[in-house]
């Protein structure tokens, strides 16, 4: 028997240059947690990176007696890079160089992650999960869960520590119920992580 997987997705805390998270991403990362306490947490996952594993360290210091697992499936790495044939004539040439100066796509990890982290679960009571990890993953469950062109990753961004929440319910297309999500953070602390011309008018 199959039930609902509630995945709480997160991009890590804002990051200091030597990996670790800044004082504000410390911040971001506990006011997440407390905006999760009221939610039946079953388990957090997070890539072994620092800035993602400090990231579900200090969230899971808000829920107490959830166990948290490192998962390479949540690294930072590229899921997916397009042919410039993929991608739409308006913004394709924009997009395509963007992804030439990518690392290779890692698509094996990529499904990796969707087998581990989406979908319906085994059991007969929902599962809420908390999964911490980078930009570019968070970007492809997202596309996934709306059965969007496997390019559409690249033009999806996370702000630090922004929540995202996704209901995968058997027979059920996913539902996107909540993105980018930054109402736990105060007006400093929102949409880090964003390039500078998010802030422009």
């Amino acid at each position: 028997m199959l039930t609902t997987r509630y995945l709480f997705l997160t991009r890590h805390g804002e990051a200091a240059p030597t990996g670790g998270l800044t004082e504000a991403g410390r911040r971001q990362a506990v006011l997440l947690g407390r905006r999760l306490r009221e939610v039946p947490v079953t388990a957090v996952h997070h890539g072994p990176r620092p800035r993602a594993s400090q990231t579900a360290a200090l969230i899971a210091t808000q829920l107490p007696g959830v166990p948290v697992y490192v998962d390479e499936a949540a690294d930072d790495f590229v899921p997916y890079t397009p042919m410039r044939e993929e991608l739409p004539e308006t913004s394709g040439g924009l997009l395509h160089a963007f992804a030439r100066q990518l690392p290779p796509a890692d698509g094996e990890r990529a499904a990796e992650a969707e087998r581990r982290f989406t979908g319906p679960v085994p059991g007969t009571e929902p599962r809420y999960e908390v999964l911490v990890t980078h930009n570019f993953l968070a970007g492809w469950l997202v596309r996934a869960s709306q059965d969007a062109p496997p390019w559409r990753w690249l033009a999806l961004d996370h702000a630090h520590a922004a929540l995202t929440v996704i209901r995968y319910s058997p027979g059920r297309p996913a539902a996107l119920l909540t993105y980018n999500d930054v109402s736990h953070l105060p007006a400093e602390l929102r949409w880090t992580g964003f390039s500078p011309e998010f802030y422009l008018p």
